[in-house]
C-alpha cells in the first residue's frame, strides 16, 4: 500500500517550475496585449492606415477607372484593389518603427530588466500589434472596395491564398519595421527609416500593368518584392493563373523575416543585457 506524501502544517507551496520559453510566450502575450489597446486608445494610428489607401482607391478608380490606363479585359477597380492592400500593409510600419523607438527612449524597457520578464518579449508585442493593425486594414479596404465596385472571382480557397500571402508580408514589414525603430537615433528618423516600406508599392504594379511601365524602370518593378505580393493577390481575387508569383512572394517575404527576426532579437538582447 502507497502513501501520498502530505504537506507539513505551515509549508509553503513551491510554485511550478516553467521553462524559459512559457515565460517568454506568456510575456508576449502580455505586451501584445499592451500594444493592442494602444489600437483602441490611439485610433489615429490605424484611421492613418485605412484613410490613405481609401483616398488613393477613390482618387484613381474614379480619375483612372474610365480607361486611362488600358488593363485588358479587367475593371480597373478591381486591378487596383490589391495593390492598394498592400499599401494599406506598409502603412502601419510608421506606427511600429516610432512606437519601438519610443520604448527605447522613455524608459519602458529598463524598467521591465528589473523585472522577471523576457526584455525581447517587447518586440513579439509590437509584431503582434502591427499584424493586427494590417489585418483590420486589409478587411476595412476589402469591404470599401466592394461599395465603389470591386467584383473578384475568387473562391474559398483563393481568398484564404490571399489571406496567408497578405498575413506573411505584414509579418515581415512588422519586422523590419522593429529593425528600423532600434536602429534610429530619433523619433523623426524612426518615421523617416519607416517611409522606406511606405513608399515601397509606390515603385510596383499598384496603379498599372508591369507591361505599361517605362523599360528602365520596368526591370526593377519586375523584380522587387511588392510586385510578387500584388501580382498573385490580383491573380487569386480574379480567379487567373498564378504562376511563379505566390511563391515568389513568399520566398521574398518569408526571407526577409526569417533573417530581420534573430537580427532583431541579437540587437535588442545586446542593447538591453
Amino acid at each position: 500500500m502507497t502513501t501520498s506524501a502530505i504537506p507539513e502544517a505551515g509549508a509553503v507551496p513551491q510554485p511550478k517550475q516553467r521553462s524559459k520559453a512559457y515565460w517568454m510566450l506568456n510575456d508576449a502575450r502580455v505586451l501584445s496585449g499592451r500594444y493592442v489597446n494602444h489600437i483602441v486608445r490611439q485610433p489615429d494610428e490605424i484611421i492613418t492606415a485605412i484613410m490613405i489607401p481609401t483616398v488613393m482607391m477613390l482618387l484613381f478608380r474614379y480619375m483612372l477607372g474610365g480607361g486611362a490606363v488600358d488593363v485588358g479585359g479587367t475593371a480597373y477597380v478591381d486591378f487596383l484593389v490589391p495593390g492598394v492592400l498592400s499599401v494599406g500593409v506598409t502603412l502601419t510600419a510608421v506606427s511600429t518603427t516610432t512606437g519601438v523607438f519610443m520604448d527605447m527612449q522613455e524608459g519602458f524597457v529598463d524598467r521591465l530588466r528589473s523585472m522577471s520578464t523576457v526584455a525581447v518579449s517587447v518586440v513579439v508585442g509590437h509584431v503582434v500589434a502591427a499584424v493586427l493593425r494590417a489585418a483590420i486594414s486589409m478587411v476595412v479596404l476589402v469591404a470599401l472596395a466592394f461599395v465603389v465596385g470591386f467584383r473578384p472571382q475568387a473562391g474559398l480557397l483563393q481568398w484564404l491564398g490571399v489571406l496567408g500571402i497578405l498575413l506573411v508580408f505584414a509579418f515581415a514589414v512588422a519586422w523590419i519595421s522593429v529593425l528600423f525603430g532600434q536602429i534610429a537615433k530619433s523619433q523623426a528618423g524612426a518615421s523617416g527609416l519607416a517611409l522606406i516600406l511606405t513608399f515601397l508599392p509606390y515603385s510596383s504594379n499598384v496603379f498599372a500593368p508591369t507591361d505599361k511601365i517605362s523599360d528602365g524602370l520596368r526591370v526593377f518593378v519586375e523584380h522587387q518584392p511588392v510586385t510578387a505580393v500584388i501580382d498573385s493577390v490580383r491573380a487569386l481575387l480574379l480567379d487567373q493563373p498564378v504562376g511563379n508569383s505566390a511563391w515568389l512572394a513568399l520566398l521574398w517575404w518569408g526571407g526577409i523575416a526569417a533573417l530581420a527576426i534573430p537580427l532583431s532579437a541579437r540587437m535588442f538582447r545586446r542593447r538591453f543585457a
